[in-house]
């Protein structure tokens, strides 16, 4: 038997074996999943079923990529590199370089990322006549991408507008966003996969190429495709069916994003000769959390079935905290954090704050003493000084690019003002060319005049620079482009010296990061780098070696484990989000998040929520989360916290703090909390809490909210939780016992 099926259970053993056909592998969390496919791989190799470059494995981050490939590579040493193992959107991007002339655009196409894509927009709103008040660019830029996310052309959804004005009007800006990319030669992130898919409709040829050349193709996380991403995978696997994906339903939760649910549930009637195996058995997490995770999502019907287990023992129970307020929360998730490395030896990275929305970030960063930092803050690439940077290099890549011409022809300042720049596109956009090409013509030298001296120049140094892109290496032509546009001397000039200081700082950062491209990369190229960074994704900068406590979102979390993870702010409206409760399905993508959120953690879980939340300007009374009740009382450690945030604050020692805080933790509160004493147990507020005579469907008033329909009712310890759309203020989510409600 082969060595490579060494460690692996009776399932994932299976999944591995069963190297034919089309294969569902339904990988619980903490299951093994990537043992499994990266297993897989080296057995198909081993087994010489097929030879590394007919093997293509997809997933969704390159932390998940690279994290495969290095399993690879070290099951089979010489095959690792030779494989694709690539993200949906670097594999697209590989294809689109090589045939994307087929669809009209030219191999140096330049990729836009979402400040790209509002700019474009709110230039097409206002070309249209429209206003953005009426048409948000988020709102604008989100059905676009829904458009692409389904595989629906400008045509289509005109057609399918009618006499639907909104619609018209979105279509018509679809239309010209469209037309603006084309003349950019650029794609925005959605087109990626979307333009791939429209090659290989448009070209049999090239996609015969690409299924000849996949014998096996492997998909990781296959819940989260979309519709586009959906057809790509079955367009390629049309020939071989050897078509292995991997995936869990319930841990579906990027539906704004796109992903079809669907795809996953409705394998075997694609693929009808389909095999399922199910993968059950945690590695990750104690039984307490696993048996919260299952009852919890046991809740939702649209699901397939499973049951996580483990033989790590049944560990502690969860821990759940009422606190008064946001202050209090924050207040006491640190002191536990602290009470925790003190007693347990725990350190700063072994935990997790995970909440539902980035605008419960404030009441941490103002509370919190120990070393954090924030995934999805502001990205890297996102601060100025390095779009600037970003900007030039794809003009030096991409010339036909005006949008990024546009942001660095006056950047360092030169002369060229805004009315200029105006003209030139205007003027550029009259003869159908690119600014690019308007510049560098000398025979339209007289159409700006005193400014065209500035022109001139700029475009000199644009073709100078152009010219050395293929005789240097990245850091070089950065090294080159620093000097000749004398960017970080100005940055001295024109910035406050601190935050030229900083700036520069993050200067020479990118600078390191195309040095540590060259370095790693068997076959460095400029075109390699700017892919390398158009893919990054929040995740994959996530430093697993910083000692720090670790803030994010619970979309972000996916993927990520902990020794001990915080699930803060568990209560209705926040989370499920009021939303939620009127979007069809909306119940049930919340609840996977819940379930996500909680197989995250591996020994310890808290789950807390504030009885008074102050969010969005608005101080509001809060009920804990149905998702906190669907957990069997017996799997939790429940207390009550009384006392408010002020006099939790006001009442508590010093916490101690860190020897040293690193500049990315610094917070602006240093005082801290210990324990908070309660004073009543769940089961002693159970026990008097009132029964509630109100149900679904009811019409209550309410003595300072008016009169309102009950949307929903859940019981809570004895108690009610009452959801009710109130006919002048909205939807609230109210406590029974508190909320004096009257039948009308």
């Amino acid at each position: 038997m082969s060595e490579i099926l060494n460690g692996l259970n009776d399932k994932q053993k299976e999944a591995v074996l069963t190297t034919e056909g089309p294969l569902l592998v339904l990988a619980g969390a903490g299951s093994g999943k990537t043992t499994v496919l990266t297993k897989r791989v080296a057995y198909i190799l081993e087994q010489g079923l097929a030879r590394p470059w007919q093997i293509l494995a997809i997933t969704f981050t390159n932390k998940a990529a690279a994290e495969m490939r290095e399993r690879i590579a070290s099951l089979v040493p010489d095959a690792a590199e030779d494989i694709w193992i690539r993200t949906f959107h670097s594999c697209c991007v590989r294809i689109l370089r090589r045939d994307i002339t087929h669809l009209g655009y030219k191999s140096e196409f330049t990729i836009y990322d979402t400040n790209d894509q509002k700019r474009i927009v709110k230039d097409c709103i206002k070309a249209a006549g429209l206003n953005e008040d009426n048409f948000p660019v988020k709102s604008v830029i989100s059905r676009i991408s829904d458009c692409k996310n389904k595989d629906i052309s400008t045509a289509e959804f005109e057609a399918a507008c009618g006499s639907n004005y909104r619609d018209r009007q979105y279509a018509r800006l679809y239309s010209e966003y469209e037309k603006t990319l084309r003349l950019n030669n650029a794609l925005d992130f959605d087109d990626l996969i979307a333009k791939t898919v429209e090659l290989f409709k448009k070209c049999p040829d090239v996609l015969e190429y690409y299924q000849n050349k996949f014998k096996y193709i492997l998909v990781d996380e296959y819940q989260d495709t979309n519709g586009c991403q959906y057809k790509l995978v079955e367009m390629l696997a049309q020939k071989n069916r050897n078509i292995c994906v991997v995936g869990d339903d319930d841990q579906s939760i990027y539906k704004f994003r796109g992903a079809d649910i669907t795809n996953i549930l409705n394998f075997e009637k694609c693929f009808d000769e389909a095999k399922v195996v199910k993968l059950e058995q945690n590695y990750r997490s104690t039984q307490n959390i696993l048996t919260a995770a299952n009852k919890v999502i046991a809740n939702n019907r649209n699901r397939k079935s499973k049951n996580l287990w483990t033989d790590a023992g049944d560990g502690e129970k969860i821990i759940h905290r009422a606190l008064g307020d946001q202050v209090s929360e924050a207040v006491y998730v640190n002191n536990q954090i602290e009470k925790l490395i003190s007693e347990k030896g725990y350190k700063y990275s072994d935990f997790a704050i995970l909440y539902r929305t980035n605008a419960q970030t404030r009441a941490f960063e103002e509370n919190l003493t120990c070393p954090y930092r924030i995934l999805a803050g502001l990205r890297f690439y996102d601060r100025k000084e390095i779009k600037d940077i970003l900007s030039y290099l794809r003009v030096l890549f991409n010339p036909d690019d005006d949008q990024n011409l546009m942001r660095i022809i006056n950047v360092p300042k030169r002369g060229i003002g805004d009315s200029t720049v105006q003209k030139l596109q205007t003027f550029a956009q009259s003869v159908g060319r690119s600014m690019f090409d308007i510049i560098t013509d000398g025979s339209y030298a007289e159409v700006f005049g005193r400014a065209n001296t500035k022109i001139t120049e700029f475009a000199d140094m644009i073709k100078a620079l152009r010219e050395k892109v293929n005789s240097v290496s990245v850091t070089e032509l950065i090294d080159e482009l620093l000097s000749v546009t004398g960017y970080v001397s100005r940055l001295l000039l024109e910035s406050p010296p601190e935050d030229a200081v900083s700036r520069i700082e993050n200067v020479e950062e990118f600078k390191s990061k195309a040095r540590e491209y060259e370095e790693n990369v068997e076959n460095p190229t400029f075109e390699g780098f700017l892919d390398n960074i158009s893919l990054v994704s929040d995740v994959d900068n996530y430093d697993e070696k910083q000692n720090a406590v670790v803030l994010m979102t619970l979309h972000s979390a996916k993927g990520l484990e902990f020794p001990v993870v915080f699930m803060c702010g568990m209560e209705m409206g926040l989370f499920p989000s009021f939303m939620s409760e009127m979007e069809e399905g909306g119940i049930e993508e919340e609840r996977r998040l819940c379930y996500v959120g909680i197989t995250r953690a591996r020994e310890k879980l808290y789950l807390t929520y504030a009885k008074q939340r102050t969010l969005f300007g608005k101080t509001e009374a809060r009920v804990v989360s149905r998702f906190v009740s669907e957990i069997p009382p017996e799997f939790l450690d429940v207390e009550v916290k009384r006392q408010s945030g002020f006099n939790a604050l006001y009442n508590m020692p010093s916490a101690r703090k860190p020897s040293s805080i690193p500049a990315f933790s610094l917070s602006k509160s240093s005082s801290s909390a210990s324990s908070i004493p309660g004073v009543a147990r769940g089961a002693d507020m159970r026990a008097s809490a009132p029964v509630c005579d109100i149900k679904k469907g009811d019409r209550v008033n309410h003595k300072k909210f008016g009169n309102g329909l009950v949307i929903s009712v859940t019981p809570t310890g004895g108690d009610a939780q009452i959801e009710i759309s109130f006919d002048n203020v909205g939807t609230r989510s109210l406590l029974a016992s508190f909320a004096k409600l009257t039948k009308i």
